[in-house]
């Protein structure tokens, strides 16, 4: 017996994973993840050489050379429940034989980037700003349905934030750490670090309020107002918990570099959206 059973794990007729409809020779083992699909193919014209095209529901990917190095760009959609399945089916690509259904011996690990926009929670980081994610706080739910490898310095981490953050009754927080090897290629002097912030929504989750009420109103404040051992929140975004909890877990290397849209605390929103992420597309094809 095969080790995933169709039902489990579903192969599409031409061979690839269900729901983004890849192959394993159509993608590369350097991959940057995006949400909106129409982005794919604005990395995907820095490319000088285009392998690879396709499309299936809200999932695009192209593969091509840039530099003389294979990436992947993949659109994700939006929210950590899209990333469960992205997340899951780029490691079957690589891991699992989807002729046999059987897990490959010798693992591949993957370099995945999220490229994104985010919200800032520092008054002290400018609109338009660079921000890579050290760690990933989860205030959504995906990662509570694995078994996770976390360090004991990010549990210490992890037990600071959740006695000294408020969150509404029944959320439970998890953390994860990114890649220091994928981070240490998109650092420089421009960039500005911290922990990244998920949510599972952009209106309460993120705690904006239009006509409903929210139950908690000092959330967002808690997460600007906290420090522990040189450790803040930078940013909050709907990605990046699922993708290093189950990235990091599943063996691969994982990291996000976000446009910092809007400056929460000083109720300040980007004027130069489009332009700015030409830049960070730029600057990640040239670091990677």
């Amino acid at each position: 017996m095969p080790d995933f059973l169709p039902s489990e794990l579903v192969v599409t007729p031409k061979g690839g994973v269900y729901h983004l409809d890849i192959c394993p020779d159509e993608l590369a083992h350097k991959i940057i993840i995006v949400g909106d699909q129409d982005r794919v193919e604005v990395v995907s014209n820095y490319f000088d050489e285009i392998t690879h095209k396709n499309q299936h529901r809200e999932f695009a990917c192209h593969t091509g050379l840039y530099q003389g190095k294979e990436i992947s760009v993949v659109s994700t959609g939006i929210g950590t429940d899209n990333i469960d399945i992205v997340i899951n089916e780029l490691d079957a690509l690589v891991n699992i034989d989807l002729e046999t259904r059987n897990e490959k011996k010798e693992k591949v690990s993957l370099e995945i980037i999220r490229l994104g926009t985010c919200g800032i929670l520092q008054n002290e980081i400018p609109i338009d700003s660079f921000i890579l994610s050290t760690h990933a706080l989860g205030i959504d739910n995906v990662g509570h349905f694995y078994e996770r490898n976390v360090d004991i310095e990010t549990q210490k981490l992890e037990k600071a934030i959740d006695e000294g953050v408020k969150l509404p009754k029944y959320i439970k927080p998890y953390l994860t750490k990114a890649s220091e090897e994928l981070n240490n290629k998109l650092d420089s002097a421009e960039i500005k670090k911290g922990i990244t912030v998920t949510s599972s929504g952009f209106y309460g989750p993120q705690g904006r309020r239009l006509r409903l009420p929210l139950v908690e109103n000092e959330m967002l404040d808690s997460f600007s107002d906290f420090e522990y051992n040189g450790h803040y929140f930078s940013n909050l975004e709907m990605e990046c918990s699922a993708l290093f909890s189950l990235g990091s877990s599943l063996g691969h290397k994982t990291t996000a570099i976000c446009l910092g849209l809007a400056n929460r605390r000083k109720k300040e929103f980007t004027k130069n959206y489009e332009s700015k992420i030409i830049e960070l597309i730029e600057y990640v094809l040239d670091k990677i």
